[in-house]
């Protein structure tokens, strides 16, 4: 796939217009969205990223649309588990309703900065280092295990903050409250950071964590460094208009870890196929190509995530509408 520099630039434009239209039309005035406002703006950064797919398609043609839509779907999906976190984040720091906009966009455009450059980091490694689909295979069938264990825990979870947060409260002083919207402030002619700019950071690294997965996720529906970038990109940058649009409804999504952990796993099964029909690791098969198993087509991956993706919806939204009827009768 040969990309010319003028839609890289333009894709970058792109990007950046949108968070400075953010940060202008909807950050700028401290306010907690409406539901209709969320659900309006959900579907615009959505219908964005589709419009981009469908121009991928048209210039490039049905295999990288194909792939670049996969990866965004799988990118999306597994940005709703973020969202999880997220909501404990946002509670364990007690973030006034009214500044959540604020630190979901810079939080984001933490995540975005890194993501990128670890999906650049990602390319140079499957480029040098065919063996890697093999750690990335693995490593994704392992996460779809844990993600498995982890299918019923979403509320007892607690979040605890990592190394970078500690790190950060012990080089600079931090004030115990929110001080409106301001991430620095000076008391007595000292210069504090709030617990405002504290949460921002726990927001984007707490991303950088889910990217460990997502990163090789993707890389195993395409290996175009292009495809990769933009799928996150896109899937980052309407987090914040679903974070408000699906807040109430997270809860319902039931069976989203497992949906998750079926792809997760179905992914892996595809990169380590792949790493076999690659092979040049000389204890494996004498470092020749394995090819006794076809390799899985991005057609059948994107059906395979769109469908089941579907079926835990459904169920989820189902097994939600069945309990609240079975307490509504134990009430009565």
């Amino acid at each position: 796939m040969d990309v010319p520099v003028w839609m890289w630039a333009a894709t970058i434009g792109i990007i950046v217009a949108m968070l400075a239209f953010d940060f202008v039309g909807h950050v700028r005035t401290p306010h907690a969205p409406t539901l209709k406002e969320a659900s309006w703006w959900s579907a615009g950064y959505v219908g964005i990223a589709i419009l981009f797919g469908v121009g991928i398609w048209a210039y490039f043609g049905s295999v990288y649309g194909g792939e670049y839509f996969a990866g965004y779907i799988t990118e999306k999906s597994l940005s709703v588990d973020n969202l999880f976190v997220f909501v404990l984040i946002m509670t364990s720091f007690r973030v006034p309703r009214l500044y959540q906009q604020k630190v979901l966009l810079i939080g984001i455009t933490i995540a975005l900065v890194l993501r990128t450059i670890f999906i650049f980091l990602g390319a140079a490694l499957i480029e040098n280092f065919s063996w890697v689909f093999y750690i990335f295979g693995a490593f994704l069938i392992y996460t779809a295990y844990a993600q498995m264990r982890s299918a019923r825990s979403h509320d007892e979870e607690e979040y605890q903050e990592n190394a970078v947060l500690r790190l950060t409260r012990r080089l600079f002083p931090t004030t115990d409250a929110y001080v409106e919207d301001k991430m620095f402030t000076t008391i007595s002619g000292k210069r504090y950071i709030t617990p405002m700019l504290i949460v921002m950071i726990a927001i984007g690294s707490a991303d950088l964590l889910f990217a460990v997965d997502s990163i090789p996720a993707i890389f195993g529906l395409t290996q175009e460094t292009f495809l990769v970038f933009a799928a996150n990109a896109f899937s980052l940058l309407g987090l914040r208009q679903l974070y408000f649009l699906i807040d109430g409804l997270l809860d319902r999504l039931v069976y989203l870890a497992w949906g998750l952990a079926a792809i997760l796993g179905f992914i892996g099964i595809k990169l380590l196929i792949h790493a076999m029909h690659t092979n040049e690791i000389p204890f494996i098969n004498g470092g020749e190509h394995i090819t006794f198993l076809p390799e899985i087509s991005t057609a059948v991956s994107l059906g395979f995530i769109v469908v089941t993706l579907a079926i835990t919806t459904i169920a989820s939204l189902a097994k939600d509408r069945s309990d609240r009827r079975r307490l509504e009768k134990e009430t009565y």
